[in-house]
């Protein structure tokens, strides 16, 4: 006789686990959103003045309402002797601690790995970084740099002009990183009863990217051409240009695509010539094979051509802006955007639509959860969990060591 199933688990899988950061930027804010939206309570440490990610202008606008949703504040400063002490008795109440300053700032007010550990040796410590450590360590590093350094640049741009990507994407995924090994370290600690240091790094990051073009040139003996030059693996997987010189991305991967392509298409003479057999046949003639399409897809729209692709189940993809998206049908359907109220700035009390975690858990897509605070908004509610009393909490703020 089978046992009954347990009831679904209310909540989400990180409730109770208590994080506290101290983050700014992108990266080390990345992991604690990732550990919030999961369901931890993660308490961001501000300088009194507030985290100054919270004004920038620009395409930094965006940072900080889109990492540190889910998250309680408390402003500290650290350079205050009582800020400290503040500090380290939050950090040691901690189940995770998360921070991307340079090595050594922390341990200039006891907040590093060490000191913390030597109170808490459960405690999981993460450490966002530049580069893990080695001849690098020092060095100052932000994802431009180490998209420069580390081939990500050269790969997307063009020979002789190299163009970092579109997007934060090693602070992004370092972050992603860092979160991950804390999640590990979490289940490890339910076995061993200690905690450990994680560290994820930009530059380690960046590399493990470009790692299957490193892999190609490994195998082939031939270095990987930037993004613009490749030799492609497909013969058909391009951009084309095409009525009222809209654009789409079209592709037929495999010789049945190609078939379907060709039928699909009108275009029987290509799917027949014997040039065109196979995948690999359609790489060596892509030189002459390109143009043709080029010049027989021209006069047809960018809509027409993705209803035949979307009914033949053929890949294809419009050429979209970011701020289209809000407007996508899928993300609206499926619940890929949450509304949070902005805090700072000229929009500070409007809404604006958020993209959420990339999963779904149990079939749900995980929301913003507690949405942005104001700088210090929890400082006193944080205090107040962690032991001070109202009387102290006062001192604190009038010492001007919290805010």
């Amino acid at each position: 006789m089978s046992l009954p199933l347990p009831e679904k688990p209310r909540g989400k899988p990180l409730d109770g686990l208590r994080v506290v950061e101290f983050t700014h930027m992108v990266m080390g804010p990345t992991c604690g959103l990732v550990l919030a939206d999961l369901g931890a309570e993660v308490i961001k440490v501000e300088p009194i003045e507030g985290d100054r990610t919270r004004h920038l202008l620009g395409a930094g606008a965006g940072f900080f309402p889109m990492f540190n949703r889910g998250k309680r504040s408390i402003a500290i400063d650290l350079r205050h002797p009582d800020g400290a002490a503040v500090a380290r008795r939050l950090a040691l109440s901690a189940d995770v601690v998360a921070e991307n300053f340079k090595p050594g700032t922390l341990a200039r007010y006891g907040l590093d790995y060490a000191a913390l550990a030597a109170g808490n040796e459960r405690l999981i410590y993460v450490s966002c970084k530049g580069f893990l450590p080695g001849p690098y360590e020092h060095r100052t590093a932000l994802d431009e740099v180490v998209q420069m350094m580390g081939g990500l640049a050269y790969m997307t741009g063009r020979p002789g002009d190299p163009l970092r990507a579109g997007s934060s994407v090693n602070d992004i995924m370092g972050g992603m990183f860092g979160a991950i090994g804390a999640l590990g370290a979490l289940i490890q600690r339910g076995i061993t009863g200690r905690g450990q240091e994680v560290q994820s790094a930009l530059f380690e990051n960046n590399v493990f990217l470009v790692g299957q073009h490193m892999m190609q040139y490994a195998i082939t003996g031939e270095p990987a051409a930037p993004m613009p030059e490749r030799i492609s693996a497909w013969g058909v997987y391009d951009v084309f240009t095409v009525k009222d010189g809209e654009q789409i991305f079209l592709a037929a991967v495999s010789d049945g695509q190609w078939r379907t392509f060709c039928d699909a298409l009108g275009l029987g003479d290509l799917r027949d010539d014997p040039r065109h057999a196979t995948n690999n046949d359609r790489v060596r003639a892509r030189a002459t094979l390109l143009p043709i399409l080029r010049q027989r897809l021209a006069g047809r729209g960018a809509a027409e051509l993705a209803a035949v692709f979307e009914r033949e189940g053929l890949p294809f993809a419009p050429i979209r802006r970011p701020e289209e998206l809000y407007d996508d049908p899928h993300l609206q359907a499926t619940g890929g955007l949450d509304e949070v109220t902005l805090t700072d700035g000229a929009r500070a009390g409007q809404t604006a639509r958020a993209t959420l975690l990339p999963l779904t858990m149990d079939g749900e897509r995980i929301g913003v959860g507690h949405g942005l605070a104001r700088a210090g908004q929890h400082t006193d509610a944080v205090l107040a969990a962690v032991g001070y009393g109202a009387d102290e909490i006062a001192a604190l703020r009038a010492a001007r060591a919290v805010a």
